[in-house]
């Protein structure tokens, strides 16, 4: 039973930055937006080089829309969440999801573009681009806070000193773009 002078916490808004938030990568619709362009100019570019040689028939157009549609779905780019304790990462017909705080392994995979490869011990495993958490500090930080948690618990068996190069490479670009902002280059 509820008295008059009883104090209950108000919601004033939205979460604090960092309470209960859920963060996504902030890049990810230009991104999209430009997978699209590529894929409709290559659409376009294609119909234009039939329509000029005279050989357009629906048959050819619908090749084409094919081959266009086939770019879109290999250029469309990977959307990174994270919130409390999880990350996740989500593809056209896949959502993957690692817990943060349960990490196990922690590793970098260089070949054409740079990976970084999360599990957790419940057999989980995602695969992130890792300049996804440099250009979005706030998913690094999700990703961080887990980290330090896993690996103060002693679940974080690989990839440690991995994390820590990467918080430098972060803290850096992150000051880096402080000092661009106010013009202290």
């Amino acid at each position: 039973m509820e008295h008059r002078d009883d104090t209950r916490p108000q919601t004033t808004g939205p979460y604090p930055s960092g309470a209960g938030t859920v963060v996504y990568d902030r890049d990810w619709a230009p991104d999209v937006r430009r997978s699209v362009r590529c894929a409709g100019a290559l659409f376009g570019l294609l119909l234009c080089v039939d329509l000029t040689a005279g050989e357009l028939i629906w048959w050819r157009g619908a090749l084409w829309f094919a081959l266009a549609l086939l770019l879109l779905l290999v250029l469309f780019p990977v959307r990174v969440s994270a919130g409390p304790g999880w990350l996740a990462t989500r593809r056209l017909l896949r959502t993957r999801r690692v817990r943060t705080d349960l990490l196990t392994a922690v590793r970098p995979l260089d070949g054409v573009t740079q990976r970084l490869v999360l599990r957790d011990t419940l057999g989980n495993r995602v695969e992130i681009d890792p300049e996804v958490l440099i250009r979005t500090p706030a998913l690094w930080y999700r990703l961080a806070e887990g980290a330090r948690g896993a690996e103060a618990a002693g679940t974080l068996l690989c990839g440690a000193t991995a994390l820590h190069r990467l918080a430098r490479r972060v803290d850096r670009e992150t000051a880096l773009g402080v000092f661009r902002v106010s013009g202290l280059e």
